[in-house]
């Protein structure tokens, strides 16, 4: 093969642009960044509860913050602004992103919390859209997904294990943002190796592809599959500790759970093209719902840790499925840029929805209501598959 047809070859993995596998890596990784939260949150905000910074509401509403912002900051980037100077932007970020991890270490009060974890959810949603940008421009995008999460879990679960050993227990909740800081900066080495400018997707009428009623379903059903998740995993330290489960032993599950979160992503990549991402998606969220039932049956240490584990295999499991959803429904791949939006939309809504059922100190409406809400994910599925197959799709 020559050089010129090898060339040919390569670029056909891509829609357009052609970016080198360091490139690619690069912006996986950037991308990854401005997601180590997810997997953090229950390390760094049970301390933050435990220590006495917040409340049970003030908990929900700096996750919910954070979240949301991060949804906004992913939109933005991915729909409203070019594909340019993306070294300079991911530079920016990162930066951003450090200065409001130390602002969130030393900040003196709930509404400093919320203000400095907002700021940093806009940076870290620019940082996804680095990442999603690129994946939404591979011919393979199921499986870039794939390598994506796998890549971003690998990185949670070493520094829960890191915070939850470490930093948290030496410097409280502190030491854990600082721990977040020092990767956002060291990350900026990695900044300069993304491409430079993105190969231009086909935009127009962009938001007309999105308002159409497969569009819609599908990213609410992943939606509401992702409320199921962040509802769980924001409370996660408190639910254990109603059934006598200490925090310690909590924050070890949370590194298990992302371990478990890895080989889940990896499994789905292997095997997103031999399962048809509605039988996927449908059984999965039977399994979260029943995930669900069992934390609020009042489980021992092993169902709670057995609970744990499977939400955290299965979370990542469906994202190639969900990748695929949103491209069925929207050839034009502009729903595919608003994944991330709507998962962490899910992630946000999730906590406070569930915070309005918790009466005092039982934590039990939590995981009920993430039951109800991975099962409403599956009937927005069931809408879709019928209304796609009227329009031919499915």
């Amino acid at each position: 093969m020559t050089a010129s047809q090898a060339a040919q070859a390569e670029s056909g993995d891509w829609l357009v642009g052609n970016p080198t596998g360091l490139q690619l890596a690069s912006a996986l990784w950037i991308g990854s960044v401005g997601l180590l939260i997810l997997g953090l949150q229950p390390v760094l905000l049970g301390a933050l509860y435990t220590e006495g910074h917040v409340t049970g509401d003030e908990l929900a509403l700096v996750a919910t913050a954070e979240m949301i912002a991060i949804a906004i900051g992913s939109a933005i980037v991915a729909m409203l602004l070019p594909a340019r100077n993306m070294r300079w932007k991911s530079t920016i970020l990162l930066v951003l992103l450090a200065f409001a991890n130390f602002w969130t270490a030393y900040a003196g009060s709930p509404d400093a919390l919320i203000g400095a974890r907002t700021l940093a959810g806009l940076a870290e949603g620019g940082l996804v859209a680095v990442a999603t940008e690129l994946i939404a421009r591979s011919r393979r995008a199921e499986r870039i997904g794939g390598y994506f999460v796998t890549l971003q879990t690998l990185a949670q679960c070493a520094l829960a294990l890191i915070l939850a050993i470490y930093a948290v227990p030496a410097a409280g909740s502190a030491g854990g943002f600082i721990v977040l800081a020092i990767v956002c900066l060291l990350s900026l080495v990695v900044a300069w190796a993304v491409p430079n400018d993105y190969a231009d997707l086909p935009k127009e009428e962009q938001f007309a592809n999105v308002a159409t009623v497969p569009a819609i379903t599908a990213l609410l059903s992943i939606l509401c599959y992702f409320m199921f998740f962040g509802a769980v995993w924001a409370f996660l330290e408190p639910i254990g500790a109603q059934f006598g489960i200490d925090g310690r032993t909590v924050g070890l599950m949370v590194s298990a759970s992302l371990a478990a979160q890895v080989i889940g992503a990896m499994t789905a990549t292997i095997f997103e093209a031999r399962i048809d991402y509605r039988f996927a998606i449908t059984i999965i969220g039977i399994i979260a719902a029943i995930c669900s039932v069992l934390l609020a049956s009042g489980p021992g240490l092993s169902v709670f840790w057995a609970a744990a584990l499977v939400m955290g295999f299965i979370l990542l499991f469906i994202v190639p499925y969900q990748i695929r959803l949103a491209i069925t429904a929207d050839e034009t791949r502009t729903a595919v840029l608003l994944v991330p939006a709507a998962q962490l939309f899910g992630l946000a809504l999730g906590p406070v929805a569930a915070s309005l059922l918790i009466d005092g100190a039982n934590f039990r409406p939590v995981p009920e209501f993430a039951a109800a809400t991975a099962l409403a994910s599956v009937l927005l599925l069931g809408v879709f598959v019928l209304v796609a197959r009227r329009r031919g799709r499915a």
